[in-house]
């Protein structure tokens, strides 16, 4: 827990400070000043309310017992097996089947699933998934992972800010300065999610996750299932922000340089192979 906190302190502070030297590049010191005021904020706002802007960027609608009672229901009896407040429940009209758990803490914490898990796994490998992501709850790792996707969206906004107030000289020539920095801000955000989130992580809510439904197998053939499927259906949500792709419990990006650039997934066979050692 306190692992968590210092990584995401480490990463707040790394995020004013890129805001400060941004900020100065475009503007000087009155720039700087304004940019770092601006990476406060945003700090301040992405702890208190980046898990609602990533369940709104996936259109995920909530749902409870009368309206889903299947995953509900499932969730609910996890939770209480895992010793964990009851999180809000939500579900995402997507093909690809994937999940992910959001919130601060597990008094504020949320679980979603897509509609395309729910119909390709059977009741027992979902289970054993919601029981990944409430392992994500339980550790903690939800916060860290959920202010890191929506800084790093920020951070492109940031790029963006600079092309329109910094992007020409007085001769309007490019800014060689500005043009420089909005080429280093993609992989800036890429670095700053893979440092700040360990692929360890998802071992961790793995072997969490089989302790909390006592069923290693079923997440095991769940992993299985989502990563020969996954890969040919697109999830269009998270081809449109790549930054959240670490939050899903396989890594939901259809390929390219931004798969590589945000992957922060072990391999699939190296995590069934840890979880078939549990049984």
């Amino acid at each position: 827990m306190f692992g968590n906190w210092l990584k995401t302190s480490i990463l707040m502070a790394g995020i004013v400070a890129l805001f400060g030297v941004v900020g100065g590049a475009i503007g000087g010191q009155q720039g700087m000043l304004i940019a770092l005021l601006l990476g406060g904020g945003m700090n301040l706002w992405a702890y208190w309310f980046s898990d609602k802007a990533v369940l709104k960027m996936y259109n995920a609608r909530q749902v409870d017992a009368s309206t889903s009672p299947y995953l509900y229901n499932m969730v609910r009896e996890l939770a209480q097996r895992a010793n964990l407040p009851m999180p809000k429940v939500y579900i995402i009209d997507e093909a690809q089947p994937n999940a992910f758990a959001t919130g601060r803490n597990p008094d504020h914490a949320a679980v979603a699933a897509t509609t395309g898990i729910m119909r390709m796994l059977s009741e027992r490998e979902l289970r054993g998934v919601m029981a990944h992501e409430l392992a994500h709850v339980k550790n903690r790792d939800i916060l860290i992972s959920t202010i890191s996707a929506t800084v790093a969206g920020a951070i492109s906004s940031l790029a963006q800010f600079g092309m329109f107030f910094g992007g020409r000289d007085g001769e309007n020539r490019p800014n060689p300065i500005v043009s420089i920095i909005i080429m280093i801000m993609a992989p800036i955000a890429g670095m700053l999610i893979q440092m700040a989130i360990s692929r360890t992580r998802e071992f961790g809510a793995d072997r969490g996750g089989a302790e909390i439904s006592g069923d290693p197998e079923a997440l095991a053939s769940a992993l299985a299932k989502i990563e020969a499927y996954a890969k040919g259906i697109p999830m269009h949500a998270a081809e449109a922000h790549p930054e959240t792709a670490q939050m899903m419990i396989m890594n939901p990006l259809s390929g390219g340089g931004l798969r590589g650039l945000f992957s922060t997934h072990p391999s699939t066979q190296e995590r069934i192979a840890k979880l078939r050692a549990m049984r």
